[in-house]
């Protein structure tokens, strides 16, 4: 159960929208850039490209962001004081990260009206996964008088890619702080804002997804649309190889033709310029480049959604269910090979 808490004796509770308000102040203010939610259902913030593209490579970053987050699974019909299909996270990515991290957390606890000495507050070791992102990291959750309110996680791949550097990921429970916060036991008493409460904006959404996902959603037609999703996925990635190999064959050409004519030396004369006269060539961005590497992503990400809906659905078996985490990471990890190229190739030409 939610404890009484003890507040910055300067502010009243803070309400839900007020306190991701202070949140994203305050990592604006350590140099993040404060990100929209992602448009597409995922399991966790760590699923936007926010972070999971963000982590790969070596460029510094630093995002933060609100992210609804939905896990069929967890569905209660609104009718669970604590437990919600479709809760609401702050995810930060710090790249890489600062020595003094967990004072920065700590620091975003009284921003919010916490004050750290007057409580309980420990890391407890809770190493984190996420099987269809080819991702793992080193974690801790953080537990606030006894009631588990963030995850603190050193990234150590994504994708399937050890990451260097690496990444750390502070995600906030916002819900269950907000709870907190205020001194409430029912999630849906939270104060959204001065007259709206959480359950205003919230309970009838829960009910409805849950008695989606748990009672009218088809399995054959949830398989189908995923195999669909799962097919133009594949579709693209295909395309892409096709347009690799074309452009590897062309740029093959360019320097054989290259070869065949020897120095150009004299070949601006001829037309009666010199090379410092000479205007820049500016191309298109060739297939590569145009390649829609994040509606891949998307599709992967829709994959992985549904693979939630029939897992919650009791639609399949043990076999199957490894069986489909293995077709949504083989997508995850592909999207994540050809970003990596990409990040290659560019430091290349620059």
């Amino acid at each position: 159960m939610i404890k009484s808490n003890t507040l910055n004796s300067a502010n009243a509770p803070l309400s839900f929208q007020e306190m991701i308000f202070r949140l994203s102040q305050f990592w604006a203010g350590q140099g993040c850039v404060v990100a929209l939610p992602y448009d597409v259902e995922v399991g966790a913030g760590t699923m936007s490209p926010e972070t999971f593209f963000r982590v790969l490579g070596p460029q510094p970053w630093r995002v933060a962001y609100v992210q609804p987050s939905r896990r069929p699974a967890d569905g209660r019909y609104g009718e669970n004081p604590n437990r919600l299909l479709k809760h609401t996270q702050m995810q930060v990515i710090l790249k890489p990260p600062p020595a003094s991290v967990q004072d920065m957390y700590l620091e975003s606890l009284e921003a919010i009206g916490i004050e750290v000495r007057h409580h309980d507050i420990r890391f407890e070791e809770d190493n984190w996964e996420a099987p269809t992102l080819g991702a793992w990291g080193i974690g801790w959750q953080v537990v606030l008088d006894g009631l588990e309110v963030s995850q603190f996680t050193y990234f150590q791949q994504s994708g399937g890619f050890d990451l260097e550097p690496i990444s750390v990921e502070l995600t906030y429970g916002l819900e269950r702080i907000t709870a907190f916060l205020q001194n409430v036991e029912d999630v849906y008493h939270i104060r959204w804002n001065e007259s709206v409460t959480y359950g205003d904006m919230r309970r009838a959404e829960e009910l409805e997804l849950s008695v989606y996902d748990f009672e009218a959603a088809d399995p054959e037609t949830s398989r189908k649309v995923l195999d669909l999703y799962e097919g133009e996925a594949v579709r693209l990635l295909g395309e892409y190889r096709k347009s690799k190999i074309a452009d590897r064959k062309k740029s093959d050409r360019e320097v054989l033709q290259s070869d065949t004519m020897g120095s150009s030396s004299n070949a601006l004369s001829v037309v009666g310029e010199s090379s410092s006269n000479v205007e820049p060539r500016v191309s298109n961005l060739g297939p590569l480049d145009r390649f829609p590497l994040r509606k891949v992503y998307d599709l992967t990400l829709k994959c992985s959604h549904l693979f939630n809906i029939l897992d919650a659905r009791g639609a399949i078996s043990v076999t199957e269910r490894v069986a489909l985490i293995a077709r949504v990471r083989k997508l995850a990890c592909a999207v994540a090979a050809i970003y990596v190229e990409r990040q290659a190739a560019q430091e290349v030409t620059a």
